[in-house]
């Protein structure tokens, strides 16, 4: 058997359909490996753990990644993908069940027929005596606010078209992709104000970051609706806690659906708390893995990057099968390729081809030749301000 290549750590139980497509003669993989190339996670904390240095990516089979160091990892040139999407439908589906537990009190209506056990024939009068307690109004023809157009967002906001609702949404940052998939019926919000004046339901569907860490908060509940319904299965810190349950204490919002339990919301009758249950299928947690796995081998192999979080989308075809590769990592400031190409032509490499993306402050290479780097080459582009890491790829080959 060919000694595998490249060393897979994985850090959590993970779909054996996703680990599945790694060429075990080409891979190793296990949770505990000296050296690996890559980690594979889903909900373990990197942020305290040493990521040893011969990691080039982590993939995360999740579309999350507060779990990861993102800013240590970009400065050490180590790719972070997610697997956007691969849960969204489960997510879109529990989101939709929201909706219809935030209004209809189905939850506290069946804990009480549960306390009626014991009243044996009783029961059906009983349940007749008791129902009105539990009416709650149907979805159909209410407004919901879709916070986050992503591809959760997006199945969410046309589920909901779908069903009668009447659909407004807000992403700034809405990409093509999801642009097109959207539903023509839901309207374009221009503000989260808006939004909010306007919906008698609201869910969010965003990352978690420095800009929308306690993004509804006191300040944003002086707009929302009086007694709308708040959802919320995307990041508990979305959301300020204290000022979410002073909002339903008050009766501003008349429940608080949420994936993230705490002391505090268990405490509150009108939070309803969900055991972080948005993306556990068996279907979604196979869709991650395969995605993750598929995106670690495309990186570890050709150098592709596709749905990562700290550096730019980026592919080039191969003109020849048998050309060499060079990849390069550096913060995204001038006349870095410029220094790149003029090593490789002291050095007499003919380049065949290259492309050059960035994202924010770092910036990736993907550089095709007619023959081998030498590492005293890689060393003197390494040696470059700016320059994070370099990887050669030889001859077509991992």
């Amino acid at each position: 058997m060919r000694k595998p290549c490249f060393r897979i750590q994985i850090l959590n139980q993970i779909s054996p359909r996703g680990l599945a497509l790694f060429p075990q003669d080409q891979y190793e993989v296990a949770s505990e490996l000296p050296h690996p190339d890559a980690i594979l996670v889903r909900s373990a904390d990197l942020h305290a753990v040493k990521i040893p240095d011969t990691v080039k990516a982590i993939a995360r089979a999740g579309a999350g990644y507060n779990n990861i160091p993102i800013a240590a990892c970009s400065s050490r040139g180590v790719v972070v993908f997610t697997t956007p999407g691969g849960n969204a439908n489960a997510v879109k589906e529990l989101t939709m069940a929201a909706l219809f537990i935030s209004s209809r009190n189905i939850l506290k209506g069946i804990a009480w027929a549960a306390s009626l056990a014991d009243k044996a024939d009783a029961v059906p009068a009983l349940v007749e005596q008791g129902k009105a307690q539990f009416e709650g109004p149907e979805i159909r023809g209410k407004v919901l606010g879709v916070v986050g157009l992503g591809a959760i967002g997006v199945m969410v906001a046309n589920d909901a078209v779908a069903l009668g609702m009447e659909v407004i949404g807000y992403d700034p940052y809405i990409s093509v992709d999801a642009a097109w998939n959207l539903s023509r019926q839901v309207i374009r919000a221009d503000s989260l104000q808006e939004i909010l004046a306007k919906s008698d339901y609201v869910t969010l569907h965003l990352p978690l970051g420095d800009t929308t860490r306690g993004l509804l908060d006191a300040e944003k509940f002086r707009y929302i609706k009086c007694g709308a319904r708040l959802i919320n299965l995307a990041r508990g810190g979305l959301v300020n806690e204290g000022d979410i349950i002073a909002a339903l204490h008050a009766e501003k919002l008349s429940a608080y659906v949420t994936d993230f339990p705490s002391a505090a919301l268990l405490a509150c009758p009108r939070a309803i708390c969900i055991p972080h249950l948005g993306a556990s299928t068996p279907e979604a947690e196979d869709n991650c893995a395969v995605m993750a796995v598929r995106q670690l081998m495309e990186f570890l192999e050709s150098g592709t990057i596709k749905n990562s979080v700290n550096f730019p989308r980026c592919q080039l075809e191969r003109r020849t099968p048998h050309s060499h590769r060079l990849l390069v990592a550096n913060r995204n400031i001038p006349n870095m390729v410029g220094q790149i190409t003029t090593i490789l032509a002291r050095e007499r490499i003919n380049i065949l081809d290259l492309i050059n993306h960035h994202q924010g402050e770092y910036a990736y290479n993907i550089i095709d030749t007619d023959q081998q780097i030498p590492i005293t080459t890689m060393e003197q582009i390494l040696a470059v301000e700016g320059i994070i890491r370099v990887r050669h790829i030889e001859g077509g080959k991992p």
